[in-house]
């Protein structure tokens, strides 16, 4: 069997479909209020921050991903996300579960280096450090020989369905809602998306391929890097129409976080938008050279007709 922590995302409803598809039925999809993604799934509700619950959630599984989410609230992250880190790695160290942690980029740098899986962690802001301390967790025991585990990272999503991120909130939500796009601070920098499909899709191919665990493995992006004003142009020619924009400079998010929290909690994610964004995944493309990777014209389209 094959579990999946956190399991009503959208990176844990994809990866659902993705192991039943090509990997297995015995699915066991677990949340506080789970629901299932596959007919043949079992659905275990749990709370991940009691330790026991955590335990029953993990037991007689081969498997465990953690595609856990929080809402964005630095608060919430502190009290929860590393008691929750901490509870699943005991529990798959108990039950002899391999575990496959999906993460993100928000412990590395945010500036304009290459970041590879060895980028050392730099983090900027309480989020940031919280991830650097849920990964740091993971590695160590990794090193210690005590738990069998893999790390995913994944950069900023783009995509279908209820993907939630920076990209579809300012584009793709504005564009359904016919307002005008809003692009952080500059629309000449080289961005790093990834199609949240395929994110799943390659989580889900590493943790069935025995030799990638002990590792840390950057998912696969489309190559063709392109900056926001490309991005959006491309959107245009695809919807049909011109999609205008602004560019958001810094102090309007600033005044916008002394009334709105979420814009607040944006505040520290907000650097990397001076930046190219340059995430290296070319260790998984020679590991794995025949992963099919969605390019953005097709993501695009995607997005353009579930809107229709």
């Amino acid at each position: 069997m094959q579990t999946i922590l956190g399991a009503n995302g959208q990176i844990g409803e994809e990866l659902a479909r993705e192991l039943k598809r090509n990997f297995t039925s015995d699915i066991r999809v677990v949340s506080r209020k789970v629901k299932k993604i596959n007919d043949t799934d079992t659905v275990f509700s749990a709370d991940l921050s009691i330790k026991e619950e955590a335990i029953e959630a993990v037991k007689g599984s081969e498997i465990a991903y953690f595609t856990l989410g929080l809402p964005m609230d630095s608060d919430l992250w502190e009290k929860q996300f590393l008691d929750i880190t901490r509870n699943v790695i005991e529990a798959c160290k108990i039950n002899g579960t391999k575990l496959v942690f999906f993460d993100n980029t928000y412990m590395y740098p945010q500036d304009n280096r290459v970041l590879t899986e060895e980028t050392i962690f730099a983090p900027v802001g309480r989020k940031g450090k919280v991830r650097k301390a849920m990964a740091e967790m993971v590695l160590n025991e990794m090193k210690s020989g005590k738990l069998q585990a893999v790390i995913c990272r994944a950069p900023e999503f783009y995509g279908p369905g209820k993907t939630q991120s920076i990209t579809n909130t300012l584009i793709f939500n504005t564009i359904k809602e016919n307002k005008k796009l809003k692009v952080p601070l500059k629309d000449n920098k080289l961005r790093s998306l990834i199609w949240t499909p395929d994110a799943s899709r390659a989580t889900a191919l590493i943790g069935n391929t025995p030799d990638a665990f002990g590792q840390t493995w950057h998912l696969p992006i489309d190559d063709n890097r392109v900056t926001y004003k490309q991005f959006i142009a491309l959107s245009s020619k695809i919807f049909g129409k011109e999609l205008k924009y602004a560019v958001l400079p810094n102090f309007v998010f600033k005044i916008g976080a002394l009334f709105n929290k979420r814009l607040k909690e944006l505040q520290e994610l907000l650097p990397r938008y001076k930046y190219d964004n340059l995430f290296d995944d070319s260790k998984f493309r020679k590991r794995f050279p025949d992963f099919k990777i969605t390019t953005y014209k097709e993501g695009i389209e995607q997005i353009k007709n579930e809107q229709l």
